[in-house]
């Protein structure tokens, strides 16, 4: 089975401890969904297309567990923090076998 991988783009527009209080809510659905963190915020070179402050990539051992953490009442409340700070893109891409 592939593994799957979140691919988020963020730019924050609000107040940088709410946006540390989403990092910590969502932290126990990440722990329990397996996520390994492959890039967090580092530096970026944009070669084409808009760029986004804060890019992620996280990895999942599938597109169930993905979904699954994305989904999950922990994730949930820490979403709804996130949007109240941020605006970007989420998509969810599944790697090859």
């Amino acid at each position: 089975m592939p593994k799957a991988y979140w691919i988020a783009r963020v730019d924050l527009q609000g107040d940088p401890e709410t946006y540390k209080k989403y990092v910590e809510t969502a932290k126990p659905a990440f722990e329990r969904h397996k996520a390994k963190f492959m890039a967090r915020g580092g530096k970026t070179e944009v070669l084409e297309g808009k760029a986004r402050a804060r890019n992620v990539i996280i990895e999942f051992p599938s597109m169930d567990e993905a979904l699954a953490c994305y989904n999950s009442p922990e994730y949930t409340a820490a979403r709804a923090i996130r949007q109240t700070v941020s605006e970007g893109e989420f998509v969810l891409v599944e790697g090859v076998e």
